[in-house]
């Protein structure tokens, strides 16, 4: 991007300095179109003198003085520009001064210092922005790829660059999360390995003992009936154990699978319900979806403002994937000292018996129909409302779903 630019940079220099020099060969050139004032001021002084008419300099700008010859040898000693014309038999000599060649001498100076100043406000221009936005972007424009392979390990540099500070910022606090996320998970992976082989193994002691039992039944070893029933009572306590070991295994594996962070705080409902309205009333539009959002007194929340608005935007995601595609709007309630959001939609086909599930992870409805899909949506948003000390529910009523976000006001 920076190679780029400096070829940009020597476009507009060449450029500019092309413009200069076609008004330079312009003005010069000027002359040669146009015929010079003080030379139609010697043709009248000539036409005049031909017709016997006394002529004097100072009626014509550009004449200095007119000089008769008067045998003297002195007509074409003068410092000045002039002409000798022969007028009646008699020698004269016109001296002039070129007003028009003086112009254009100082419209050239002109022209040459305004290009000169402008080139150097555009190339000091050019060059700030290279030093001050192209360069450190280029620092940073390759870090989306890096996270992107899991190279989680080195820091972002400081940038004190004001344009960049606060993308610089966010950068390295994605980095610091993936990098603590990912820990995580090895975390995760490692004690739940350490899990499965602890319970194998002792899986394995009521697994052999049952074995055992089986096959001394099978070979007809315990002929006594009392025997065979304390044969088979050993084998269901060894079943128990085993089954307790699958449940363990089975809690183990129930755990929460994610952790969030909250930052609760204090914010006004319309921080987040303006963008709602703002990104979901374009989106619902080209998806021909009518969307309302109902009017509402504006109220200061207890939370985290970009947590809420994740989590509505979960239940509208949902809503818009699991609905009709007719309607989905937005209202609101209170009760004690909580606020109630609630999105619904229409076409809802979920069963009333699936409805308690719903919240649970990588848990999937029957109207999924093989929609794509990770069974964890709504139960972040659950997560989310915890972790702000408020709740969520869902209900269906007359063929709408209905998710309700219980936020705590202040």
């Amino acid at each position: 991007m920076k190679k780029r630019f400096d070829r940009l940079i020597a476009v507009i220099a060449l450029c500019l300095a092309t413009v200069a020099i076609i008004l330079n060969v312009m003005v010069n050139k000027a002359p040669e179109t146009f015929q010079p004032l003080y030379k139609v001021e010697i043709s009248r002084i000539e036409h005049e003198l031909s017709d016997g008419r006394e002529v004097s300099a100072a009626d014509y700008d550009n004449i200095i003085s007119i000089t008769a010859d008067d045998g003297s040898g002195s007509l074409y000693d003068s410092q000045n520009e002039y002409v000798i014309r022969s007028i009646n038999g008699r020698l004269y000599r016109i001296e002039y001064k070129d007003a028009h060649s003086d112009r254009n001498k100082g419209l050239a100076v002109i022209i040459n210092i305004s290009a000169l100043l402008l080139f150097l406000i555009i190339m000091g221009i050019l060059l700030y922005i290279r030093h001050s936005v192209i360069k450190p972007f280029s620092h940073v424009s390759d870090m989306p790829a890096r996270l992107a392979k899991g190279v989680l390990a080195e820091p972002l540099k400081d940038n004190k660059n004001n344009y960049f500070r606060k993308f610089t910022w966010g950068l390295d606090m994605l980095r610091e999360k993936l990098e603590s996320s990912h820990a995580r998970e090895l975390e995760r992976a490692k004690q739940e390995k350490l899990l499965l082989l602890s319970l194998s193994h002792d899986i394995k002691t009521p697994l052999s003992a049952i074995k055992l039992y089986s096959k001394a039944l099978e070979k007809g070893l315990y002929t006594d009936r009392e025997k065979q029933r304390q044969t088979a009572g050993s084998i269901s306590e060894k079943a128990d154990e085993i089954e307790g070991y699958v449940a363990e295994i089975i809690s183990g594996l129930k755990t929460d699978v994610m952790t969030f962070e909250i930052n609760n705080t204090e914010f006004y409902m319309s921080q987040v319900m303006d963008k709602i309205k703002i990104y979901y009333s374009d989106k619902l539009r080209e998806l021909k979806t009518q969307f309302d959002i109902e009017s509402y007194n504006n109220c200061m929340l207890s939370g985290d403002p970009d947590r809420l608005e994740e989590v509505i935007q979960n239940i509208i995601e949902n809503a818009i994937k699991y609905g009709d595609g007719k309607n989905i709007s937005v209202s609101f309630s209170d009760e004690e000292d909580c606020r109630l959001i609630t999105v619904s939609n229409s076409g809802c086909t979920l069963d009333d018996s699936e409805l308690p599930h719903i919240f649970e992870s990588f848990w999937r409805g029957s109207n999924t129909d093989n929609r794509k899909g990770s069974g964890l949506g709504l139960y972040i948003c659950r997560q989310l409302m915890t972790g702000m000390k408020g709740d969520i529910f869902a209900e269906i009523s007359g063929g709408m779903m209905k998710v309700t976000a219980v936020c705590r006001k202040c």
